[in-house]
């Protein structure tokens, strides 16, 4: 029993970092928009396209799905917030279930 709090806590754990990275992900994005961060930077060129490729087959789905809202793209909170239901729902239906 105690290695299966051990692993909830561990995806728990990876799920809010996957949080914060989206966070980080947004602002990078909002930044490079209004031309704050310069996209020569070598540095900045490469996390951003490490988020991109990380997150963007996650959201195309979710774009599908979602009405076209102009220049405002809802696609990440949707995210951040079936991450955060599985986050929360995944040790609920554990110990609902008698596994924990």
């Amino acid at each position: 029993m105690n290695t299966l709090y051990v692993v909830v806590g561990l995806i728990t754990m990876v799920l809010q970092w996957l949080i914060w990275a989206l966070v980080i992900w947004a602002v990078l994005s909002w930044l490079i928009a209004f031309n704050v961060v310069n996209m020569q930077n070598g540095f900045v060129r490469g996390v951003v396209t490490a988020l991109d490729r990380f997150f963007n087959p996650m959201l195309r789905p979710i774009r599908r799905i979602l009405p076209d809202m102009g220049g405002i793209d809802l696609a990440p909170m949707v995210l951040i917030l079936v991450i955060m239901l599985i986050q929360r729902g995944l040790p609920a239906i554990l110990l609902d279930t008698g596994l924990m």
